[in-house]
């Protein structure tokens, strides 16, 4: 905090969803001077009650010292950036330094970071791990890469957005770095899933399961905060079927350019495909425990429990 006192910079916010209106609002909270464009106008009204200036089109951010971006995917990041109204447009006026927290292939990001240094601009891969809750709760974990001299600059910033930042180096280390995370997201899922549907076939309670597994060297931040909605069946989206498939893909693509076999992970894709086939892509990819039942014809129904997640928030800037 001493070091945005002592070199206050103006921001620019790209991307107001589910994620990006947590983030934006976190900034708020830390005084930070935040510009908002949303692509959907009405998302972003709520951060102006806040302190929050809204503009219309991205290219109006160009006169921001720093913009970061929270998109859906690799052509949001495109259109943003590079696209008629983009913040990356020849003869303007850029920010010097472009992060971008989003989860986007690493030949986009690597194309974008092109275009950004030929206009003087550096740009920070930061996608984050965790979902609004998480960001909500101040528990977010950042993997950041490019310039270190960049880096360096950003870090009071990307400080302030969760409780972890690690810088893994040059050019689109933290692509890569996200990709693996997702990865793992959706095979932890699938197994917690299919051990759930195993457990309560054999007659034990998920939430007795599931309690056992989380006090256990097996237990995780992540396990805790999906028990929830195991228990109860809250399929409320935080990341959908369709999200996550669309990082498998990365994932797959990633590992053919660099000739790594991935077959659990490509197992575990085919299972998501299928979950979207089965109409269950647009809830939240916990739903996966519903696609595990539904193969075992197991009927299941929330257990109405009052259960932790184990999110409570970190700071008052949550």
């Amino acid at each position: 905090m001493s070091a945005i006192t002592a070199d206050r910079q103006t921001v620019g916010w790209i991307g107001t969803g589910r994620m990006g209106s947590v983030l934006a609002h976190r900034l708020l909270s830390h005084g930070c001077d935040l510009t908002v464009y949303n692509r959907t106008r009405a998302k972003a009204e709520p951060l102006a009650k806040l302190g929050a200036r809204i503009v219309d089109h991205p290219a109006e951010l160009a006169d921001r010292d720093i913009v970061i971006t929270s998109v859906a995917g690799s052509q949001d990041f495109v259109e943003v950036m590079t696209g008629p109204h983009g913040l990356l447009v020849n003869g303007r006026r850029v920010p010097s330094l472009v992060i971008d927290s989003s989860t986007v292939s690493m030949d986009v990001s690597s194309e974008i970071r092109a275009k950004a240094a030929s206009l003087g601009a550096a740009l920070l891969a930061a996608p984050v791990s965790g979902n609004p809750k998480v960001a909500r709760a101040g528990k977010l974990s950042l993997a950041v890469s490019g310039p270190k001299e960049a880096y360096d600059r950003a870090l009071p910033y990307l400080q302030m957005l969760g409780k972890s930042v690690t810088y893994v180096g040059e050019g689109e280390a933290a692509r890569l770095v996200k990709i693996c995370h997702n990865l793992v997201l959706g095979v932890v899922t699938q197994i917690l899933a299919e051990t759930t549907v195993l457990a309560q076939r054999g007659g034990i309670a998920r939430s007795a399961y599931l309690e056992f597994i989380n006090d256990s060297v097996m237990g995780s931040t992540f396990s805790r905060y999906k028990t929830p909605a195991f228990v109860n069946l809250d399929f409320t989206p935080t990341f959908t079927g369709h999200l996550l498939r669309k990082d498998f893909e990365l994932g797959l693509e990633a590992a053919r350019q660099l000739h790594v076999p991935l077959p659990v992970s490509g197992l575990v894709h085919q299972i998501v495909v299928t979950l979207i086939g089965n109409g269950l892509g647009d809830v939240d990819f916990a739903a996966l425990l519903e696609l595990e039942a539904r193969g075992a014809n197991l009927s299941l129904v929330p257990e109405g429990r009052t259960i932790s997640d184990g999110l409570e928030a970190s700071d008052a800037g949550a």
